[in-house]
């Protein structure tokens, strides 16, 4: 049976004036190609609309090549003109750019609520676990209190040098929210799933994240 899942994206391009950040892109584009072999309909939307600024961009992949050709990536949804019972499922793209616009924006947070409470899945991978941080439900709780997530890893940010440039650590905030942080070897698959929830750790966890939505859903 066929199942909708949104896609979103962040709008934030600068990183603290270091270079051009945005959603990285074979974050999305991988899950994408594992939905729609599923027969799943994959829709886009960015926190602001319009531009949504690529990080990473290989291409040679040709999953993001086909990605990149098939959504207008100039011109999409804003997540204030997304109605959330449309979807079965959200997904939460990472990147760096995430970590400034995701969090304590009710719009980012308001179609992983609604999806969560009506029986749907959340799914979040690398810096994309940066919008579960303020995500609370309608009885004022953090969804991810009390489940096991995966994230972007302290470590792994130290790696690419940016332990001081993020506005927080990723992992040390979820765990803040009463979260078990999860992490795997750095660079290497990992994907926790708990409950409807299900998270990856870093862009070489996007497809194995993707296909626990796909069995999630069915």
């Amino acid at each position: 049976m066929t199942k909708r899942i949104l896609i979103v994206l962040t709008s934030h391009d600068d990183l603290a004036g270091r270079r051009k950040t945005g959603f990285y892109v074979s974050e999305a584009a991988h899950p994408w190609e594992v939905f729609r072999k599923a027969g799943h309909e994959v829709e886009l939307a960015s926190v602001e609309g319009g531009v949504a600024p690529q990080d990473g961009y290989d291409p040679d992949d040709p999953a993001q090549r086909e990605f990149v050709a098939a959504f207008d990536l100039e011109h999409t949804t804003a997540l204030a003109d997304v109605d959330p019972s449309r979807y079965d499922a959200v997904l939460y793209a990472g990147g760096h750019g995430a970590m400034w616009d995701f969090p304590a924006s009710p719009d980012v947070a308001r179609p992983g609520r609604d999806v969560y409470e009506a029986g749907g899945v959340v799914a979040a991978v690398c810096h994309g676990p940066a919008a579960l941080v303020d995500l609370t439900l309608s009885d004022g709780s953090y969804l991810v209190d009390g489940k096991r997530v995966a994230g972007f890893t302290n470590a792994e940010e130290q790696a690419v040098g940016l332990t001081d440039v993020v506005p927080f650590l990723l992992a040390d905030k979820l765990t803040e929210r009463g979260a078990t942080h999860v992490p795997g070897p750095e660079w290497q698959p990992q994907v926790v799933v708990d409950g409807r929830l299900a998270t990856g750790q870093n862009p070489q966890s996007a497809t194995a994240l993707a296909q626990e939505i796909v069995k999630l859903l069915s």
